[in-house]
């Protein structure tokens, strides 16, 4: 299946001068979304991998059901102010602004293999902090997975020495 024949691109959002790659469309048909599981899952089956983070909002949608082909628990790393038990914080820069990401910080148990899931790899702030939050709260990072990447944006430049798989490039 030709997934990126299913997802639809969005001029100017969220702002002038972005193209915006909206998976909705993808995952909205049942065969595009099934594919697109397969397609993040396949490269870490059988690789012991014991927990898979979603990055808040489209990494819980690819990364849930990741983790579920993995035999994996899920954790969810969020927005700012939205966990309800105490989390550690990591600030980043996005190609349009500045966000942050918060973990629960005893969601992963030290030594734990993790691999990290989100739609788009682009400039690579949130990965990093995403990377950052693993780390510092004593994961082993096994990988990074995502729908999408950006080379043109240069995200890998922010994690040297990570492995890193993307489905589809732009």
């Amino acid at each position: 299946m030709d997934l990126k024949t299913q997802i639809r691109s969005v001029p100017d959002f969220p702002k002038p001068g972005i193209l915006f790659y909206d998976i909705t469309t993808l995952i909205g048909s049942p065969s595009g979304f099934a594919a697109t599981i397969d397609a993040l899952a396949a490269p870490y089956v059988g690789q012991g991998i014991d927990a898979v983070v979603g990055i808040e909002s489209r990494g819980f949608i690819l990364g849930a059901p990741v983790a579920e082909r993995l035999g994996a628990g899920f954790i969810p790393m969020r927005k700012p102010g939205k966990l309800p038990s105490k989390a550690v914080r990591a600030e980043f820069a996005l190609e349009y602004g500045t966000d942050a990401l918060e973990v629960h910080e005893d969601a992963i148990r030290p030594g734990q293999r993790v691999l990290i899931v989100d739609d788009v790899l682009a400039t690579g702030g949130t990965a990093q902090a995403a990377v950052s939050l693993v780390k510092q709260i004593g994961g082993t990072l096994h990988g990074l997975a995502f729908l999408i990447e950006l080379p043109f944006l240069n995200g890998k430049a922010k994690l040297p020495g990570e492995q890193i798989f993307s489905v589809l490039q732009y």
